[in-house]
């Protein structure tokens, strides 16, 4: 996050840490913790399990479940 918070500060950008969130994305089973903190203008960003982005619902596992059932709920 340091050089992305270099790189917005050099291109005279901010990023609204109340609309950004975090998602962790592996399919590998992990036996450590799944939350984690990811800090933004010293405040923690919001984790989620499942987040749409151009049109299209990533998961978490990135199996696309919800975005089957997302397509299924509006045929």
């Amino acid at each position: 996050m340091k050089k992305t918070m270099e790189w917005a500060t050099n291109n005279k950008l901010k990023f609204n840490e109340n609309k950004s969130r975090a998602m962790l994305m592996s399919r590998r089973r992990r036996k450590e913790k799944k939350e984690i903190e990811i800090y933004l203008n010293n405040n923690v960003l919001k984790q989620e399990r499942a987040t749409k982005y151009f049109g299209i619902i990533f998961d978490s596992k990135l199996t696309f479940r919800d975005h089957i059932n997302y397509i299924e709920g509006n045929a």
